[in-house]
């Protein structure tokens, strides 16, 4: 956690005579972002693919202090780009030290703090909150409760004398807990209706009622919540007048660039072998591909997430091979995308009656995108040199125990490699698995262009003639 800076003041006098001045979260996040544009700096860090799209619109909400739906199908990050937000608050913000909630120390909003700032006055200490602390986040699920968002009353306090009409007894919730900062609600359809009642008054009239009382707080709060449109008609809605109390309602959507998509894979994967780009494009269409097939459920949608998933997947394999082989370092080849559609067909929804297809259209996807790549890649290099030389008894085997250096010796010297390695950026001197890995692309492309044959042989292929 960071620590505040020393020279900060620490008591609400000298706070006053360094002339600062209260602000809210929607003037602190407008100024902010000006400032941002202004300068040119980079305001959505490790957001892919929205530039033009969705984060024009985020902004101009935050210009306008608008609370903010973000709506869209799994895996878009909505989350994401909710948490990104936080960025935009102030690095520190003073509050009253020891106070329940977050207030400022020139502008104390409970009877508590009100009473302390009466009685010390400019005495009155202050503590620095680091902007990572004013964002909280709440997933809605069906047993959430009007406690656990608004508040209820503290049974300790009561039993300690105060009498149940005393405000001082509310226990208060997390979006009370949030003043001056942002609170995000995921899957906010998931609410219970009953629950998104009690957020009205929040977000309008700034009331927190508890127990049949009502505590007038002047809450500041930035509301953000994430939906799936699909929740809409299957498993909630967000009521009318909540979504009224929204100013803006932004839809996200799935990566359309194919180096977006490879640049999110990359960035958010966490590899534990090297995967090429070669193979990170393979990956990024066949995503591509599985949200446009007919037979995948679009309203569930191909999350990001199924990318990131298989380029792990290929690199574990990679890193399996190695540890078997004793071939470092570890680098995935064309063979290890076979991994891939066993373990994540289950992240996926078919129509009914395509479920038993499924293995095979993600493989028939899956070689389509390879296909694809190896023929943008390879455009205007003769291959027949590679097809004779395998044909005139060079085939060429590869498989998860396959060495690279095995996959390399299988071939004689041909210049066509050495083209096919320099149009993937791969350099002679580089490793063996590299090396291995375009060629291996090549071949499998040669084999899909029915140039060449493919056999099995106990869980290795053999391409030959």
């Amino acid at each position: 956690m960071p620590t505040a800076p020393a020279d900060l003041p620490r008591t609400a006098g000298a706070l006053r005579a360094a002339g600062h001045q209260p602000r809210g979260v929607a003037e602190e996040i407008r100024t902010n972002l000006l400032a941002a544009l202004s300068e040119q700096r980079p305001v959505w860090r490790g957001i892919v693919g929205f530039d033009e799209t969705v984060l024009p619109q985020l902004e101009r909400a935050l210009l306008a202090g608008h609370h903010v739906v973000l709506l869209g199908e799994r895996g878009q990050g909505k989350t994401r780009l909710a948490r990104t937000l936080a960025e935009l608050l102030d690095e520190w913000t003073p509050v009253i030290e020891g106070a329940e909630l977050a207030e400022h120390p020139l502008d104390p909003i409970t009877p508590a703090s009100r009473r302390r700032a009466a009685e010390l006055g400019d005495d009155l200490p202050v503590a620095w909150l680091h902007r990572s602390l004013r964002y909280a986040e709440k997933l809605a699920t069906p047993d959430t409760s009007v406690g656990d968002l608004v508040g209820d009353v503290d049974p300790v306090k009561v039993a300690e004398g105060r009498s149940l009409g005393d405000p001082e007894t509310i226990h208060f919730g997390l979006i009370p807990r949030a003043h001056r900062g942002i609170v995000a609600i995921n899957e906010l359809p998931d609410l219970a209706e009953r629950i998104q009642v009690a957020l009205l008054n929040v977000m309008e009239e700034r009331d927190v009622q508890v127990r049949g009382y009502t505590l007038r707080l002047p809450l500041d709060v930035l509301l953000v919540a994430t939906a799936n449109p699909e929740d809409y008609t299957n498993r909630g809605r967000i009521i009318t007048p909540l979504k009224d109390r929204f100013g803006a309602e932004i839809r996200t959507h799935y990566l359309s660039d194919l180096d977006d998509e490879i640049n999110l894979v990359r960035q958010e994967a966490d590899l534990v072998a090297e995967v090429g780009d070669p193979l990170l494009e393979v990956l990024a269409r066949f995503v591509g591909h599985l949200r446009e097939s007919s037979a995948v459920d679009q309203r569930s949608g191909v999350s990001a997430r199924f990318a990131v998933s298989a380029a792990e997947t290929v690199a574990a394999a990679a890193l399996q091979r190695a540890a078997r082989t004793g071939e470092w370092p570890a680098v995935a080849r064309p063979v290890d995308l076979d991994a891939v559609t066993p373990v994540l067909r289950g992240k996926l929804e078919f129509h009914a009656g395509l479920e038993e297809e499924a293995e095979e259209l993600l493989t028939h996807l899956l070689r389509r995108s390879l296909a694809e790549t190896a023929r943008t890649a390879l455009a205007g290099i003769d291959l027949r040199s590679l097809v004779e030389a395998v044909a005139e008894g060079h085939p060429v085997r590869t498989g998860p125990r396959v060495r690279a250096a095995e996959v390399l010796a299988a071939l004689p010297e041909l210049p066509v490699l050495h083209e096919v390695a320099a149009r993937f950026g791969v350099q002679a001197t580089d490793p063996p698995g590299r090396i291995a890995a375009v060629v291996e692309l090549a071949l499998e492309s040669l084999y899909l262009s029915r140039n060449l044959a493919k056999d099995l042989e106990s869980g290795d292929a053999v391409y030959g003639a």
